[in-house]
């Protein structure tokens, strides 16, 4: 009996797609990208039970991804300072095309489809003119096709809210350059954002941090089903003041810091890696690859409900009843019910961030 995968490869050569759509691609829940121990990098789909469905590869280190909302298609783009992302069928796993940041610009290793899917959204570096941009690509052609300002420096991580018309989008704040490769160039005088704009461009409200913390980074994001917006943050000022690193804002309301023991904080190393949110559980969750830490608040009240080590964690997930979360060590893992399991182990490196497929 031949395998799903086989059969789909089979299919795929015969130039015969009985799906076009993810349940073609082995219907994966979550994407990540991936270092293997051949030195390639690889964009993998991943099932909730931790399960490879597929690895494919990419040109050089990926940061996220954006799925398409319908068809098996992914984009993976390069970690900052890149200037590629690739566009992916998961069927087939061959390379559809690759864009290519416009020349002065460089991607932010995050974008996001409409919801009908006909555009990509990608977030974007105007290091010339030090201003952040966001870039609008047809998903057919995958022509670039305009762009409009971020609402601030260094647009890191988007998304799209539930009314399918609203991006918001964390503007980190920091001023980089290629020339200076990873360097932040503006620390002191930074100023991160959450910026709400149209899928046009028209700025919908935007909100800034207390001058004190005008160094704590904005770097991702995660959206509850009622529009609630969490944000994850990375500290770039003195390493022995304790910040909050994850918030949550709803555009009514001013955001709520989420502010654990000191102790708490100080073992995350001022370091948020990535975010989600379990709207059953009404749970908000970050991780620290720095601290190996995951930490699990509550979403409404903001108090810290559990604190998870786990070495080298940063992709996380949402599951309907708890979290999936991936490490550097090649560990896929769940909590659910408050209860930590691994799934699974890879012979990989796990990257940054898991995207879901929703």
């Amino acid at each position: 009996m031949p395998s799903r995968r086989g059969f789909l490869t089979g299919l795929a050569a015969a130039g015969l797609h009985p799906l076009q759509g993810w349940a073609a691609a082995g219907a994966p829940d979550f994407l990540s990208a991936a270092r293997f121990p051949d030195d390639s990098y690889r964009l993998v789909g991943l099932t909730r039970l931790g399960e490879m469905l597929f690895d494919l590869p990419l040109p050089d280190r990926g940061h996220a991804a954006a799925a398409h909302p319908t068809r098996a298609i992914a984009v993976g783009f390069a970690r900052r300072p890149g200037d590629f992302a690739v566009v992916i069928d998961c069927i087939t796993g061959q390379e559809i095309t690759r864009l290519s940041a416009p020349s002065g610009r460089h991607f932010y290793g995050h974008g996001v489809f409409s919801r009908d899917g006909r555009r990509l959204f990608t977030t974007e570096n105007d290091y010339e003119a030090a201003e952040g941009m966001i870039g609008v690509w047809d998903s057919d052609s995958f022509a670039r096709i305009g762009e409009f300002p971020s609402g601030g420096v260094g647009p890191h991580d988007m998304a799209l809210l539930p009314d399918g018309q609203t991006l918001v989008v964390a503007n980190g704040g920091i001023e980089t350059h290629p020339d200076a490769g990873r360097a932040k160039l503006n620390i002191p005088v930074m100023m991160p954002n959450l910026t709400y704009l149209r899928s046009d461009g028209q700025v919908l409200g935007q909100i800034e941090l207390a001058p004190e913390l005008h160094k704590n980074s904005i770097r991702h994001l995660a959206v509850a089903a009622d529009g609630a917006v969490g944000f994850a943050m990375q500290w770039q000022g003195a390493s022995d003041v304790t910040v909050p690193l994850l918030g949550r804002h709803s555009r009514a309301d001013a955001p709520l810091l989420m502010m654990p023991e000191a102790a708490d904080l100080t073992a995350m190393q001022g370091y948020a890696g990535s975010i989600a949110i379990c709207n059953r559980a009404a749970q908000i969750a970050i991780t620290s690859p720095r601290g190996g830490l995951i930490q699990i608040h509550d979403l409404k009240s903001g108090a810290l409900v559990q604190q998870i080590t786990e070495p080298d964690v940063c992709g996380i997930g949402a599951l309907p009843d708890g979290f999936l979360f991936t490490s550097g060590a090649g560990v896929i893992g769940a909590i659910v019910e408050g209860k930590q399991q691994v799934l699974a182990q890879h012979d990989c490196r796990f990257d940054n961030h898991l995207i879901a497929l929703t």
